[in-house]
């Protein structure tokens, strides 16, 4: 366990960004990442979010679909890190614990993303970092008494993630936390608001 001080230390670096972009995306039907949502492939909209957040490194992972997602990602970010989940189809677990391992040491924490979420409000990610330098372990956004995403993890629970497993993201943790968790509200319901089906991809009503 991390003492007061080198936590401090811990939280004074910077973050990073994972934007987790593994699924196989079932339910509706295959190349939903790729799919145009507002004039741009969708997985755009959460790489815009993530490069918008206090972030010095964005990590995008890979998985089902690999070379199309990744293709797409280079163009909507350059600069993104991207690197592959090769066990992906256990589930979100397996791509967390994929970007987070890629997150490198000395950083603060990571924000998750989700790839199928493009309507994240870039407002409310400042004070979601501000949360955890102020000594939370992790920040979630809510709008109407939803917990939302994206998630912001502090580095202390980086050894948590690597014990996730299954199709599941970061909930059992969060869970464990109590007050360690910040909850921020967020000006819309874009930290809801993710794409299931085909007919989400339309404008908004």
């Amino acid at each position: 366990m991390a003492t007061e001080g080198a936590l401090e230390s811990e939280l004074a670096g910077p973050f990073a960004a994972v934007v987790l972009a593994a699924g196989s995306a079932r339910r509706f039907g295959g190349g939903k990442l790729t799919a145009p949502f507002a004039g741009r492939p969708l997985i755009a909209g959460a790489l815009a979010a993530a490069r918008a957040a206090p972030v010095d490194l964005v990590v995008v992972v890979t998985g089902a679909d690999a070379e199309a997602v990744a293709a797409a990602a280079r163009a909507a970010d350059p600069a993104a890190r991207l690197v592959h989940a090769p066990d992906h189809a256990e589930g979100m677990a397996a791509s967390l614990r994929t970007g987070v391992a890629a997150v490198p040491p000395g950083l603060a924490g990571a924000f998750v993303f989700l790839g199928d979420m493009p309507r994240v409000p870039h407002a409310v990610l400042a004070p979601m970092a501000e949360a955890v330098r102020a000594g939370a372990l992790a920040a979630a956004p809510t709008f109407a008494g939803r917990r939302g995403n994206p998630v912001l993890l502090a580095s202390a629970l980086f050894p948590q993630v690597a014990g996730l497993r299954g199709d599941q993201g970061a909930r059992p943790i969060l869970e464990r936390l109590g007050a360690g968790l910040v909850l921020v509200d967020a000006p819309d319901d874009g930290v809801l608001f993710d794409v299931d089906a085909p007919g989400d991809l339309g404008p908004r009503p």
